[in-house]
């Protein structure tokens, strides 16, 4: 019988996981499956560049495993029973159970300002591509009151009188969104709340290019400053003051799906699965966690932040662990380390911090046109990469190691839900 891998989330984590064990392993014992809750691909790292008007492309998971072998079933995971190594999935047919013997968890993050009084009902996120395409949609809107005008090139209009834009939190995702909606939507007026000085975690230097870049966008910035609720057309500080607001849009925080605490996986207080430095759960040896829903220790003895970067060095070693495992052979250690961050600002500038060994800013970064052209590219490749998941696929591939294996008798498979699968040539 063939090792069943079910992979959890078809983002940058989940979809590079899923094609390189693809590319790895012999498809005459193991069967991949992915499990996403829609048919595309979501380019989570410009969904800021959506929100503001951008087009981003969206390719058909279809299309992206074709021809790799890896089944996609386009579902929304609502249970992980690792007990019964089922995975509970709803969809328009009713959904069903899928059986696995390797669970690959990569459900991501979303925005995490539910808490907060208002949040819900009243800010925006882009976290996800429909709460991205409801804040381009309401941006538009905006735009409209004063009569629409292209996209770029609105010289000498009021930013005030196409509306207020407040951004709620200046790490990289505030950051890279007001400047994005400053620069191609200039007719709008956009205030960027921070909690502490602007920039705090970037070098001096960087710091001051950051705050060079939203003079010259006209961007407002607000520093030492503390949100406490978010109503329909205002923002509401803890020292009294209230914000005009036409689009508060959040992003200071993201947090991560409840499933895997119900599971019963061990968890840290804000949902992360616990892994070792293989990116195993600690409570559960068949499932490995990677991207933001992994809390992982990196190289330098600190958990490695929610990030493309870290992603990228969570996914590889878990596949190193996966396939060493399953294969018999020596688990690889890959390093797991977080060297800078990579910042746009807008479409003509950037930011690219240097990081240290201790997570802190070092004093050298670069900016400018270069840097957001190196971003672009990174992107690009992102994309490319991610749209060819088993480019250069080898022509003998590992099989696992022990012959043939038996199941447990409780893990059990829906019928109706093995004939929803859609499995690729």
């Amino acid at each position: 019988m063939k090792h069943r891998i079910v992979v959890l989330g078809a983002g940058y984590a989940g979809a590079y996981v899923a094609g390189t064990l693809a590319r790895r392993l012999s498809p005459a014992n193991t069967e991949i499956t992915v499990v996403n809750a829609v048919p595309d691909f979501v380019q989570r790292m410009r969904l800021h560049q959506l929100a503001a008007g951008r087009h981003v492309d969206a390719p058909k998971l279809a299309d992206v495993f074709a021809g790799t072998g890896i089944r996609l079933r386009v579902a929304r995971v609502t249970v992980v029973d690792p007990e019964r190594q089922v995975v509970a999935v709803a969809d328009d047919g009713g959904g069903g159970e899928l059986g696995y013997d390797t669970l690959v968890y990569a459900l991501g993050s979303r925005g995490a300002g539910h808490a907060l009084p208002g949040a819900t009902e009243h800010a925006f996120d882009v976290a996800a591509r429909p709460s991205a395409l409801r804040l381009r949609e309401r941006l538009d809107s905006m735009i409209g009151m004063v009569g629409m005008v292209g996209m770029v090139g609105m010289v000498g209009q009021d930013r005030d009188e196409g509306g207020r834009v407040v951004v709620v939190g200046d790490g990289l995702t505030g950051i890279e969104t007001a400047t994005e909606i400053a620069e191609a939507r200039p007719g709008l007026s956009v205030t960027l709340v921070a909690r502490d000085e602007l920039g705090a975690r970037l070098s001096a230097g960087a710091r001051s290019h950051l705050r060079q870049a939203c003079d010259r966008l006209g961007i407002t910035v607000l520093e030492h400053t503390v949100v406490e609720a978010v109503e329909a057309t205002r923002v509401l500080c803890t020292d009294g003051t209230a914000l005009a607001s036409d689009a508060t849009v959040w992003a200071a925080g993201f947090a991560v799906s409840p499933i895997a605490a119900v599971a019963g996986l061990e968890v840290t207080e804000s949902g992360q699965i616990v892994v070792d430095r293989t990116m195993r759960s600690v409570s559960h040896p068949n499932v490995y966690a990677v991207g933001d829903s992994a809390y992982a220790i990196g190289d330098n003895g600190r958990p490695l932040p929610m990030s493309c970067a870290s992603a990228a060095c969570i996914g590889r070693q878990a596949v190193e662990a996966i396939v060493g495992r399953l294969t018999g052979r020596a688990i690889a250690n890959t390093k797991l380390i977080y060297t800078l961050n990579h910042i746009s600002l807008g479409r003509r500038d950037g930011i690219l911090q240097m990081i240290g060994d201790e997570g802190q800013a070092k004093p050298k970064y670069l900016g400018g046109r270069k840097v957001a052209r190196a971003k672009a590219g990174i992107l690009a490749m992102s994309l490319w990469a991610t749209s060819h998941p088993t480019f250069g696929m080898p022509g003998r591939k590992r099989h696992l190691a022990g012959g043939p294996r038996t199941r447990p008798t409780a893990t059990v498979e829906d019928t109706s839900a093995q004939q929803a699968t859609h499995a690729t040539p």
